[in-house]
């Protein structure tokens, strides 16, 4: 069978299963030898692979719902504190303590630009 079953198949593989198991379906007379690979056994695990690929891509969906309403919410809060911080500058000063204390520097601690002079010729 196969070397490993916990990594997924190509696409070039599922396709030319699906066309095996069409085909399959079309040949009259089938009856093997052996009863796991009769045609009803065969369209059950395919049924069933079907059914496991269409909860899946629900999961993956509501997993990219969830993703997305996660970071609309960041996005918000992050906003919000953005204007909060504006605020508290505009209630206490930009060289308060308060602005300190959300993470800010105060005013006072910039340090003043300096002056480049002209390069010499």
């Amino acid at each position: 069978m196969a070397k490993n079953e916990k990594i997924r198949l190509s696409a070039e593989t599922q396709h030319a299963d699906e066309n095996a198991f069409l085909a399959l379906k079309a040949i009259a007379g089938y009856s093997p030898a052996n009863p796991v690979y009769s045609l009803a056994t065969v369209t059950a695990r395919y049924d069933a692979m079907r059914a496991a690929a269409e909860v899946e891509l629900r999961a993956q969906n509501a997993l990219d719902a969830a993703r997305d309403a996660a970071i609309a919410a960041q996005w918000e809060h992050h906003n919000l504190i953005l204007g909060v911080k504006d605020q508290v500058i505009a209630q206490f000063g930009a060289d308060s303590d308060e602005v300190a204390s959300l993470g800010l520097k105060k005013k006072s601690e910039r340090k003043a630009p300096a002056r480049t002079g002209k390069a010499s010729k």
